[in-house]
């Protein structure tokens, strides 16, 4: 039997799962936020057994580890399969189930595509002269439309799919989505390079040395980036906080 649950306390739901990585930590990684957002929705469904309560609580408390903004779909459709009465093994072996692959699409699709794409876009406004507050709030306004979008339509879907919340990901088709934005940062990429070297004030009014260190890391990045990154890091770091230093004293 499906116990109803009000749209204030769905809300709720939806509201704390921002907080997910709240209390974060290499025990139960969120899992301590997994119980945290489902606590209004948890007290609603047991709020006449004070032992199931705690029971399922504590349950919730477990390991659970996935990318934080599909995470809603776990919460989602767990929520959905304790408001259906679902035994609590099933409800642990389907978070078992759903949390390495929300953790993967998360990581290709946000990770390593969006932040990437959305980056550029703030670095190439900046680069084209456009005041740096502009290039930040241009940064912030895309990436959060798409990261808050993302959370709402995780969560709706891992409400509304519950145990079936796997053909709902599947007809979403997020490594479609993942290659498209890809493909748009590629030439975001582009872009900025072209900007950077030709603009002005860029890498073409520099001289030949610095034209030709900027053409050896992009060789070396492009054979080699998936091996040297953190190297490179900490060069670019270290760079980065001597010119700070030289500027600062003369």
């Amino acid at each position: 039997m499906t116990a109803a649950l009000s749209r204030r306390t769905l809300a709720s739901v939806f509201a704390r799962s921002f907080l997910i990585q709240g209390s974060w930590n290499y025990r139960t990684m969120m899992g301590s936020g997994f119980a945290y957002a489902l606590l209004p929705a948890l007290r609603m469904l047991f709020r006449d057994d004070p032992e199931a309560l705690e029971s399922a609580l504590r349950r919730h408390l477990e390991h659970f580890n996935a990318h934080p903004y599909l995470a809603g779909v776990a919460v989602g459709a767990v929520l959905r399969l304790e408001s259906d009465g679902e035994t609590p093994e099933a409800v642990r072996r389907f978070k078992t189930a759903v949390r390495g692959p929300l953790g993967g699409m998360g990581d290709a699709l946000v990770w390593a595509s969006w932040l990437p794409a959305v980056s550029l876009i703030g670095l190439t406004l900046y680069w084209l002269g456009a005041p740096g507050w502009v290039a930040v709030l241009g940064f912030l306004a895309i990436y959060n439309v798409g990261h808050v979008g993302l959370r709402a339509w995780s969560f709706k879907v891992g409400y509304g799919g519950g145990r079936g919340v796997g053909r709902s990901l599947a007809a979403a088709a997020l490594a479609v989505w993942t290659e498209r934005v890809r493909a748009a940062g590629a030439f975001l990429l582009g872009l900025f390079a072209g900007t950077v070297f030709d603009g002005e004030g860029g890498l073409a009014d520099t001289g030949f040395l610095w034209v030709a260190l900027a053409i050896s890391a992009f060789v070396g990045g492009l054979f080699a980036g998936h091996r040297l990154w953190r190297p490179a890091a900490v060069v670019v770091a270290a760079a980065v906080a001597l010119l700070a230093t030289w500027g600062s004293v003369t």
